[in-house]
């Protein structure tokens, strides 16, 4: 395979071993990236720690080699990823707070890398700003069905935990740190780590060989994994709890094929003051109970159901959600959404509900 302008994508074998990085593609990224006077760095929308992970280590090895270079996100990450962000908050853009701003950084750039999405449309509003700027761009992710033909330069792997160990694996093959990561920036390897960490749960999910020894390595490296942890999971405020309680004791229903799934009206969310990444993770405990094959979390917005699926070996949560929430992802882990006024015509929560039950009969009954 190859990018937009005939250079070689990136591909490793399957089932997680690494088989090394194309090096001359790397140099090529190098390269470009030593030739670019502006660098913008983009991630998808709403992002979550793997794309705030993989953004910020990019970013920091990049400023470290003393290039100019911001990333530029659609909306605001999470209060609860603040701490990731750290001194390089002022290096990040957000298009919904200052639009003229970051169309003008976007335009000014003359080269994009794109992070953990696998096309412009995942960058919602920047989306057109990134297709009309003629420049070259480079795609560095690990969901199925990356836009290759948009890109100059792709490094697309999708059995793998996260963009952050892809990203980490790639800045291994580069002379810079001739894969020893004690060479790599220590708040870029401190970013990767937490980027994997949270695609992976904590490693309970997506993870393989390679995700291991890129934990090893890094701690080998000196890096505080427990205090990237206490960051991560320690830091909750009070009624994140308070509302998982009553999820799952009021709320949550466990149909006969094994589907257990909650519903967040905005309602509930205001009760609780329910701030944005503060429900991260709740869709994984109903995979605790014995018989629950798969677990969805709905969450209402204004037009719209988010929708996050989660799922044990054996079922597909990306194939559930392309089929029927408008979405995709990876095999255990995946995410969409239900139009209001389309896919439930009424917008109501006891529509959704009944919209899921019946799908997801429908899904599994050919199992």
């Amino acid at each position: 395979m190859t990018g937009r302008a005939g250079t070689p994508s990136y591909r490793t074998a399957r089932h997680g071993f690494m088989t090394g990085i194309d090096k001359s593609s790397v140099a090529l990224m190098l390269e470009m990236a030593s030739k670019a006077s502006g660098i913008t760095v983009v991630t998808h929308t709403r992002p979550d720690g793997d794309a705030m992970g993989s953004s910020l280590g990019l970013l920091r090895f990049l400023t470290a080699a003393g290039k100019d270079a911001v990333i530029v996100l659609n909306d605001r990450y999470p209060d609860s990823l603040s701490f990731m962000a750290g001194e390089d908050a002022e290096s990040i853009l957000v298009y919904e707070d200052e639009p003229e701003k970051t169309a003008g950084t976007v335009r000014k750039s003359d080269l994009v890398f794109c992070l953990d999405m696998n096309s412009f449309g995942r960058a919602e509003k920047l989306e057109g700003l990134l297709r009309e700027k003629d420049c070259p761009k480079i795609l560095i992710d690990h969901h199925l069905n990356p836009d290759t033909g948009s890109f100059d330069l792709v490094f697309s792997k999708t059995d793998i935990s996260s963009t952050s160990e892809l990203l980490y694996h790639i800045l291994m093959a580069a002379p810079e740190t001739g894969g020893d990561a004690r060479r790599l920036p220590v708040k870029c390897a401190e970013a990767l780590l937490t980027g994997m960490t949270t695609d992976t749960n904590n490693f309970s999910n997506s993870v393989f060989p390679s995700t291991f020894r890129m934990a090893s390595d890094l701690l080998g490296a000196g890096i505080d994994r427990n205090a990237i942890v206490a960051a991560l999971y320690c830091n909750y405020r009070e009624n994140r709890y308070r509302l998982t309680g009553r999820l799952l004791y009021e709320n949550m229903v466990i149909t006969a094929e094994g589907v257990a799934y909650m519903i967040l009206d905005k309602a509930m969310a205001a009760e609780y003051d329910i701030r944005e990444g503060e429900t991260e993770g709740i869709v994984n405990i109903p995979l605790g109970i014995k018989n629950v094959r798969m677990s969805i979390l709905l969450k209402e917005d204004e037009d719209r159901f988010r929708v996050s699926v989660r799922s044990k070996e054996g079922v597909s949560a990306n194939r559930c959600a392309s089929m029927y929430f408008n979405g995709g992802g990876h095999e255990l882990a995946a995410g969409g959404k239900l139009l209001k006024g389309k896919d439930i015509p009424d917008g109501t929560v006891r529509e959704a509900a009944e919209y899921v039950e019946t799908r997801t009969r429908e899904f599994l009954g050919g199992k």
